[in-house]
């Protein structure tokens, strides 16, 4: 009598397939609702970071002003130049790329009254777009 409550009761431990079917149905459906939401975020913190990434590369571009007198040819010289009253690095690191992997555009001079061109060409990497892949620029 003993030996078979050990095998009633050796035989129940496991899940049952159907059991393990409906916690991933129900695993899958909770997911499909959450991702989504949690990927919007994910995108709207990159044009975020991109933003305070181009607005710091701004300040370092303006402490190269003030002791150069001019505007740097590239980003690049934040961090060394051979200019002679260069007092940087303006930078404490290289120049970062964009939350993309892409480098981030300087142009000097900029286009119509700007002094300097500074934009990220967002997701796509490619001039233009539309959402997501809009390009950012920093005022």
């Amino acid at each position: 009598m003993l030996s078979q409550r050990v095998i009633k009761s050796s035989v129940r431990r496991g899940f049952t397939l159907i059991e393990l079917l409906i916690v991933m149905v129900i695993l899958g459906l909770l997911a499909s609702l959450v991702a989504p939401e949690m990927f919007s975020k994910v995108d709207s913190s990159q044009r975020k970071t991109a933003t305070a990434q181009m607005q710091m590369l701004q300040t370092a571009i303006s402490a190269y002003r003030l002791d150069t007198g001019t505007y740097p040819a590239s980003l690049s010289e934040l961090r060394q130049s051979e200019h002679a009253r260069w007092d940087g690095p303006y930078l404490p690191k290289d120049v970062p790329l964009d939350p993309w992997g892409n480098a981030y555009i300087y142009r000097f001079p900029g286009s119509g009254s700007a002094a300097y061109d500074l934009l990220s060409y967002a997701a796509d990497g490619r001039e233009g777009g539309e959402e997501l892949n809009a390009d950012i620029f920093v005022e």
